[in-house]
């Protein structure tokens, strides 16, 4: 089948790329700079804002996976919304017979933060034009390269001791990344998933707090918690920003969101794609590997690279 991976080089895109290649899949891996792409599939060039470039990344498609967000930028909720009416719109202009979408986790009875109203928006404009829409809803992502994952990860890091707000004691349910990936490419042909909303988690349902704990203590480390029930979202985001490399933008959406439930009320997706998602604590030591094995990779480039350069002042 052709398909068409919008966010190829993000975080999620650029683990399903090579996920669908090796499935037999002929995917298009959409990006707005092609020649610097490096991944899997056909790199094709197209931006979300721009729709004819859409339609003509989408051609020939008969599917397409949307993994874009607006998040950093403080008009997210707006330019999401136009950004999910031109792809919906381009998708049913190239005759494609599926999108599948990874959304968030959330009760709609519940008083959703913007972040996750805006996604739920989204899911409903992409199906506009016609075309069946999958969706996947999903909560704190982990793995290497997450933002979620590395908010969480640079915390434990770089705090010994952490005032917290009341957001730490609402409940989540985090999944690995390669889950996620497990289940996205799993509804791809899966003719019970057509317009379908799934909802997808780990096995562990935890406070955030119990996720820094158990991420502290997988890493040896102490982590000395002081509640503070009155520190605002505000305040949060401006120490999130301080103490993290999550921009101040990113951090007070995401923040935003975390007084909000989070966890998974319908396993149907078990019945579609059946398999048992990996626990909280082999995620975290999946991540953390992945880290480790990245930062050993780049130390050896420099080195030999400084040793390329040593080599020539001599000669």
């Amino acid at each position: 089948m052709q398909v068409l991976v919008t966010g190829a080089s993000g975080f999620v895109g650029g683990r399903l790329a090579p996920a669908l290649v090796e499935e037999g899949h002929d995917v298009r891996a959409m990006t707005r700079r092609p020649e610097a792409y490096g991944g899997a599939g056909e790199p094709v060039a197209g931006d979300v804002s721009d729709e004819a470039s859409l339609r003509a990344a989408l051609e020939g498609c008969e599917a397409a996976y949307y993994l874009v967000h607006s998040l950093g930028d403080a008009s997210f909720v707006e330019e999401d919304a136009a950004a999910a009416r031109r792809f919906g719109r381009a998708c049913a202009a190239q005759g494609v017979r599926r999108i599948v979408y990874l959304g968030g986790l959330g009760d709609d009875a519940d008083d959703l933060s913007d972040h996750l109203r805006s996604r739920r928006e989204v899911e409903t404009l992409l199906g506009e034009g016609g075309v069946p829409v999958t969706v996947l809803r999903a909560g704190i992502v982990v793995g290497h390269g997450g933002v979620s994952w590395e908010m969480t990860r640079q915390l434990v890091a770089h705090l010994p001791a952490m005032v917290t707000p009341q957001w730490v004691h609402t409940r989540t349910q985090p999944i690995a990344v390669d889950d996620v990936v497990r289940y996205l490419v799993g509804v791809l042909e899966a003719p019970e998933a057509e317009g379908r909303v799934f909802e997808v988690g780990g096995p562990d349902v935890l406070e955030y707090l119990e996720m820094l704990t158990r991420v502290a203590e997988i890493q040896g480390r102490h982590l000395f918690v002081l509640p503070v029930p009155l520190l605002s979202p505000r305040l949060s985001s401006r120490w999130l920003s301080l103490v993290t490399d999550v921009d101040l933008q990113t951090g007070r959406n995401l923040i935003d969101s975390m007084s909000n439930e989070v966890v998974v009320h319908d396993d149907a997706i078990r019945q579609v794609v059946p398999f048992e998602p990996m626990d909280y604590d082999s995620a975290v030591l999946q991540a953390l590997g992945e880290r480790a094995r990245e930062r050993r990779e780049v130390a050896g480039q420099r080195k030999r690279h400084g040793g390329l350069l040593a080599r020539g002042a001599r000669s």
